[in-house]
């Protein structure tokens, strides 16, 4: 009988470096949202993968800014703690973006916060975005600057060279049993990966009007008789003006995001879910620790 592997896998790399499309490809199924804004992966979102005798399980960190806010603290803190506790790490890097002062930034914390023993790898990533040449050109600066066990040039969107580099961290993870059921694609619990499909709708709806002033908590979740799922979760906005603006004129924004929504969980879920939202003003939700909870992440990270 062939050896079983397992093994964490996080995925590092600046915001909006593709960390989200490339777990969901990998994975095979949506469990991170992706959105064209920046920072909108605010927890430790695992996915988990299967490639042969291999269970992949990746943990798609936030991505690595400079923070400001408590929040921002907290996420850093998180990025980090899922890198450190990893058996390999993947860096992702935009090949059209190349060595940036935020990359430099990373490559200095890796040196720092990263033991011997770990396994790094490279992903350059959106290489459908440059010619060949300035690739090697970015390959060889970064192998420079870094000694990357392994350099993978990728495009998560379209798929190009996302087998090998599974393939190669599969063939990389330690011996040993799997850490997952084999039917199980994620380890949030539903009710927050709902909220997280919520949020992405949000975020994709209201564009830059209200960035990060929200959180999607689902507050009731009972299983209905008929196989459907009724789910009640509350919007929390930090003014009353952008209570406003999540509703939208008549309600036209709100209603638009729980259709999105809706649709979306019933295609994850396989079957009728019932969804309500309503919208509730908590000033300081940035401030409390119930919030940070709910996403995942520990409140005392922000200090």
């Amino acid at each position: 009988m062939a050896e079983t592997r397992a093994g964490f896998v996080a995925l590092i790399g600046e915001p909006n470096a593709g960390k989200s499309t490339l777990l969901n490809r990998m994975v095979g199924a949506k469990v991170s949202i992706v959105t064209h804004k920046v920072q909108t992966t605010r927890a430790r979102i695992r996915g988990v993968a299967l490639e042969g005798d291999a269970q992949i399980v990746f943990v798609d960190t936030p991505g690595l800014f400079r923070p400001r806010r408590r929040l921002d603290r907290a996420m850093v803190a998180a990025a980090w703690g899922g890198a450190a506790d990893a058996d390999i790490v993947v860096l992702l890097v935009e090949a059209h973006r190349g060595l940036t002062e935020g990359v430099e930034t990373i490559l200095a914390a890796l040196r720092e916060r990263i033991s011997d023993t770990q396994t790094v790898a490279l992903a350059i990533n959106k290489i459908d975005r440059v010619e060949a040449k300035a690739l090697l050109a970015l390959t060889e600066q970064l192998n420079e600057a870094y000694p990357f066990a392994q350099t993978f040039m990728i495009s998560a969107e379209k798929g190009y060279g996302v087998d090998d580099l599974r393939d190669w961290l599969a063939e990389h993870l330690p011996e040993g049993p799997w850490l997952y059921p084999e039917d199980q694609i994620a380890d949030l619990p539903m009710r927050m990966i709902a909220a997280e499909m919520t949020r992405e709708k949000l975020t994709l709806r209201l564009h830059q009007e209200l960035p990060y002033q929200l959180t999607v908590e689902t507050e009731k979740w009972d299983e209905r008789k008929d196989g459907s799922a009724r789910i009640e979760q509350v919007i929390y906005v930090a003014r009353d003006g952008h209570k406003g603006i999540v509703l939208g004129h008549k309600g036209e924004t709100i209603k638009a995001v729980g259709k999105a929504a809706r649709e979306e969980l019933e295609e994850f879920l396989g079957r009728k879910v019932h969804l309500f939202l309503q919208v509730k003003v908590r000033p300081n939700w940035l401030e409390e620790s119930e919030r940070y909870d709910e996403m995942g992440l520990d409140f005392r990270d922000g200090n």
